[in-house]
């Protein structure tokens, strides 16, 4: 009866049944963990999906599903992923970043000829995230160009990292960013571009996107000194949560740091890292 009730006041009919098979879909094709309390926000995203192709219910989206097991399977998690982003969001992330991990990094280094740094924003969305990354290190580094420095900036949904990968936004997502960063950062859109800003190349070249399933295989090489894993294990379950942080552990650097997000604490989840700071560790074994 509850469930008749909640589809009267829908545009598309929207199951029990509709949704155990959507949230399973995601689980084995993303590792995201869809409990019933996400059951309005699949309904409101996969909806799009359903306007778009001309679809009248979400079963019969369900039966596509079923047998299409690339494109639309492929936008479906797309639509599903949360890409919730800003600049230099969570600033104490960032302030640490400068006044300890790069001094850090760069005592390690003193002495070398090429030194190497690695950070991983994993889970980068729009871009925000390694964007801002790149301009810290530009600002602490004064010879960065000389460093063999990279920004590996990864994601599962493919629309967002082709926003990211082009470094242009409209105008009000940089609100919050200082005036001095905005002057020496980036470029305003003038003509056709007016209201947008692009990132300018020297940023940009600091940072590699690739598309990357966190609960598969990662193609990557050596240890990373940081890696930035913020607000995307909300949505893995617990299980799942720590085989991720013991594998960044694996990539991580002796002493790397690990900063995750707000609401996710990794105080009595593992042992590997000791804590630092609100939302901030560093590996420890």
């Amino acid at each position: 009866m509850n469930e008749l009730i909640n589809n009267l006041d829908k545009e598309f009919k929207f199951t029990s049944e509709d949704f155990n098979f959507l949230s399973n879909l995601v689980g084995q094709n993303a590792g995201i963990n869809l409990t019933e309390d996400k059951r309005e926000l699949v309904y409101g995203r996969v909806s799009k999906r359903l306007r778009l192709l001309g679809i009248k219910n979400f079963s019969d989206y369900c039966e596509l599903l079923r047998h299409d097991n690339t494109e639309e399977v492929t936008h479906f998690i797309n639509s599903i992923t949360t890409n919730v982003t800003s600049f230099f969001r969570e600033s104490h992330h960032f302030e640490y970043l400068a006044n300890k991990t790069i001094p850090d990094i760069i005592k390690k280094n003193s002495g070398v000829t090429r030194p190497r740094l690695r950070i991983w924003s994993a889970g980068c969305s729009t871009g925000e995230e390694p964007y801002s990354i790149a301009m810290v290190l530009r600002e602490n580094i004064k010879d960065i160009d000389r460093w063999d420095a990279k920004i590996l900036a990864t994601d599962l949904d493919s629309n967002v990292l082709e926003t990211a990968k082009n470094g242009e936004y409209p105008i009000d997502r940089i609100s919050e960013v200082p005036i001095v960063r905005k002057k020496r950062w980036m470029l305003m859109g003038t003509g056709t571009k007016n209201g947008s800003v692009k990132i300018k190349t020297s940023i940009r070249n600091l940072v590699h996107f690739k598309q990357l399933n966190l609960t598969e295989a990662w193609p990557v090489r050596g240890t990373f000194d940081c890696v930035f894993f913020r607000n995307v294990a909300i949505y893995f379950k617990r299980d799942t949560q720590i085989k991720l942080l013991n594998r960044f552990a694996d990539h991580l650097d002796k002493n790397g740091t690990l900063f995750v997000g707000h609401a996710e604490s990794l105080i009595g989840v593992s042992d590997r890292f000791e804590n630092k700071g609100p939302t901030i560790h560093q590996k420890v074994i």
